[in-house]
């Protein structure tokens, strides 16, 4: 395990820290929270930016420890996050690039690379709960195209999305995990409906998505008929790999707010308090360390997270409630006010126990992967 940086990857973050310092003031207000296709022109207009800069490709096209570097930086600068793209940046991006062919990599990535194509992911379904493979929603190939019919929830960005990594089940005679194939699904195809969903903090990121025999051509399948359980561990592995890098930055100077504003309101003298602070600290320290373990296991993987993001997101989630816990004490009373950020991000903590995998199937992945222990009946 190296956790050392070596010259030249200093020389890159020395870079991108005087190219923020130039390209962050000129950036034009931020779009309304409510407004999304507001939201996807500001979130890809730095996507741009960032292309034409030279840094677009961080996500896939550089090493992984450069990646750590670029997030690191571009969070500690306040820099704009993926936004409304972090599905095609993130997860299909990446996924493309590792199963899919030239002819594919070429269609689907320079767009994600220059902001012009934003994706969504269609995994979940309504009766699939936390089991993915239980998924039901059927592809049935029609000559050169895929008959789809069925309903995705929770569908990030769907509305202002133009494409969608779609999961479906190509062959139901076949075991669970075998019967299911990748497709990148044009949002704009005929037969598709979608219904945003308001969440606790009266967001409208998710959707529900229906699929009434919306025709995908059999080339939009990334990797062989039946095979997308495999591609779709690689999306996941993205997804709790490095994706939430910039969050765990983020923590870390909110737990510094956390302190300044306990100094100020008088609860820094509550010793409990204090400790509680500390321990989430040094927790938030140890996962920043297990984040640079991750990436360099992927350094000699070939670029792919492995199990270890799994053991990452597991604490991850549950130290980020824990946080934002914490700052409901430290604010009391002003907890309740919903138009304090620290308010919406502690509504928003609730799911990430959830989100990108839940805790009882991560504990699962590092009880098999990790520890080698059997499988449950």
């Amino acid at each position: 395990m190296d956790l050392a940086y070596t010259e030249e990857e200093e020389a890159f973050r020395a870079g991108l820290r005087e190219w923020l310092s130039v390209a962050l003031p000129k950036l034009p207000p931020k779009p309304s929270p409510g407004d999304w296709p507001a939201r996807r022109a500001y979130d890809t207009g730095w996507q741009r930016a960032l292309h034409d800069a030279g840094y677009g490709d961080v996500h896939w096209g550089a090493s992984p420890t450069r990646r750590l570097i670029f997030l690191e930086e571009t969070e500690k600068a306040g820099a704009p996050y993926v936004g409304a793209n972090f599905v095609g940046l993130l997860h299909a991006g990446p996924t493309i690039a590792a199963e899919g062919t030239p002819a594919q990599r070429e269609r689907w990535l320079p767009p994600v690379l220059r902001g012009d194509e934003v994706w969504c992911q269609g995994f979940s379904e309504p009766g699939a709960g936390s089991d993915l493979a239980a998924l039901r929603t059927r592809a049935v190939k029609d000559g050169d195209c895929y008959v789809v019919t069925g309903a995705k929830i929770w569908t990030s960005h769907a509305e202002v999305a133009d494409w969608c990594e779609l999961l479906v089940r190509t062959d139901p005679e076949a075991p669970k995990h075998r019967g299911i194939s990748w497709l990148a699904m044009p949002m704009d195809a005929p037969g598709i409906t979608v219904r945003p969903l308001r969440t606790l903090a009266g967001s409208t990121e998710f959707a529900e998505v229906f699929l009434d025999d919306v025709r995908v051509p059999v080339a939009n399948r990334i990797g062989e008929e039946n095979d997308g359980w495999r591609v779709t561990m690689v999306t996941l592995s993205f997804e709790r790999g490095t994706a939430f890098v910039g969050e765990v930055v983020a923590c870390r100077r909110t737990l510094g707010e956390l302190a300044r504003t306990a100094r100020e309101n008088g609860r820094w003298d509550d010793p409990v308090l204090r400790r509680r602070l500390g321990r989430l600290a040094a927790e938030f320290a140890a996962l920043w360390r297990l984040i640079q373990w991750n990436v360099s296991e992927a350094e000699r993987g070939g670029g792919v997270p492995g199990p270890g993001g799994s053991v990452f997101k597991l604490h991850y989630s549950h130290a980020r409630q824990e946080l934002y816990d914490a700052a409901a004490e430290v604010l009391g009373p002003d907890a309740l006010d919903a138009s304090r950020e620290w308010t919406l991000d502690r509504l928003s903590s609730l799911s990430y126990t959830i989100a990108a995998g839940t805790s009882q199937i991560q504990r699962n992945i590092v009880a098999e992967r990790i520890l080698g222990l059997p499988k449950g009946a």
